[in-house]
């Protein structure tokens, strides 16, 4: 099945971050492609003329992996008010085809989120590698991410010998038994949905943050605490100056109506410069 996807696009570009930081075992590049557990099935994804062909397809994996490629972005809105931007329109034209990915799970991305808390993401990845093979279902290539009521009837003692902290795991068990509908955010309001989050154990403004930038793909998301972030403003804006999370969320107000993919640009040309 072919998903198209607008172009420019640049499948080996926009699905990096899945080689650059580490697999979880739940998406994973192999042969040039990605594996996904769609619907409880694998799905291969693989470039092609005008998006990507999906093997097996169907219209809901289709809307999944749409998802995960980060279809739901506006590019090329987006592009035509960068380029005219002095930090933002070198960026945008060195990464033509460059599309964001996202999180197509609300609980996947929320324990994503936590899991990379005050560490790196690559650490954060091999944690999360043992949690999946612990409570996920193995297919071929790839696993399928443990399922809400898997991680609520789990115990959270058992999480330290995966490289979990106590806390996190409690955070992490006690999302999974909270009574929120994760997929009502959708329909919310960026601070109703930052204000329900934060009110759960564990979940801060950054987490809330990605979230909304990397789930519900909100255009004005803007994670001012993350420290990536932080580096990568004051490397682009502010002379390699360091600066607050206060001073970061005051210079993402330039960004506006896109800070959230100006965020996502940001940080990968601060990568690739690295």
């Amino acid at each position: 099945m072919h998903l198209q996807v607008p172009e420019p696009y640049d499948f080996a570009l926009s699905t990096a971050r899945f080689r650059d930081f580490g697999t979880d075992g739940a998406t994973v590049p192999h042969d040039g492609g990605l594996h996904r557990v769609v619907q409880g099935r694998e799905v291969r994804i693989e470039s092609a003329p005008g998006g990507v062909r999906l093997e097996p397809g169907s219209p809901a994996i289709a809307g999944e992996v749409g998802h995960l490629l980060g279809l739901p972005f506006d590019l090329e809105a987006f592009r035509a008010w960068a380029v005219q931007d002095e930090e933002l329109g070198p960026i945008v034209r060195a990464l033509p085809g460059f599309r964001p990915p996202l999180h197509p799970n609300a609980f996947e991305a929320l324990v994503v989120a936590v899991t990379t808390q005050q560490i790196s993401l690559l650490a954060a990845a091999a944690i999360r590698g043992r949690f999946v093979e612990r409570f996920g279902t193995r297919h071929e290539v790839a696993w399928e991410f443990p399922t809400r009521e898997r991680v609520a009837a789990s115990d959270p003692d058992d999480y330290p010998s995966l490289g979990f902290s106590r806390r996190k795991a409690e955070y992490v068990v006690g999302l999974a038994r909270s009574d929120l509908d994760l997929d009502a955010f959708a329909a919310l309001p960026d601070e109703e949905v930052v204000q329900t989050l934060t009110a759960l154990p564990g979940i801060g403004r950054w987490t809330a943050d990605w979230f909304l930038a990397r789930h519900l793909a909100r255009p004005e998301a803007w994670p001012a605490g993350d420290l990536g972030l932080r580096k990568a403003v004051s490397t682009f804006c502010a002379g390699d100056r360091p600066l607050s999370i206060d001073e970061v969320r005051v210079l993402g107000e330039r960004f506006a109506p896109f800070r959230n993919l100006s965020a996502h640009y940001l940080l990968t040309a601060a990568r690739m410069n690295a």
